[in-house]
């Protein structure tokens, strides 16, 4: 079994920001070498979130609608400790949590027509964010 390791790196402008990470995946896996195996991502953080969906533009809007209706910015206790104004951030990155593992098959990640992996960024403001790919695999 072998591991590969390396990290994505983003700029992003935070507030529910969604970048499609799918090909820089896809890359990682090609630089490895490795046929078979799974792809881990994790993102350290505690605003940032990854997930898979179909990435494209109406979609990309409903899921920012979606999470300013379900957790909207506001009041949280968070905000009264902190004073940083991004409780809502932390409670949506939770919801969908901060790592997903995709599995490959003949060096091809074995991802849905339709799915993509993203990453979304939750947080109030603008981040550099590093995403770790780990491969494991033959």
């Amino acid at each position: 079994m072998v591991v590969f390791t390396e990290t994505i790196s983003l700029k992003t402008k935070g507030n529910t920001d969604i970048f499609e990470i799918t090909p820089r995946v896809k890359e990682g896996l090609k630089k490895s070498l490795l046929t078979d195996g799974s792809a881990n991502l994790f993102v350290p953080g505690s605003t940032g979130a990854l997930t898979t969906l179909e990435y494209e533009p109406g979609l990309v809007e409903d899921i920012k609608e979606f999470f300013e209706k379900i957790i909207p910015p506001g009041n949280y206790e968070h905000n009264l400790r902190w004073g940083d104004g991004n409780g809502h951030s932390h409670v949506r990155a939770a919801l969908l949590g901060p790592s997903l593992c995709v599995p490959f098959v003949s060096g091809e990640l074995q991802l849905g027509t339709w799915q993509q992996i993203v990453f979304i960024d939750f947080d109030n403001r603008a981040r550099s964010r590093e995403i770790i790919l780990q491969l494991i695999g033959e």
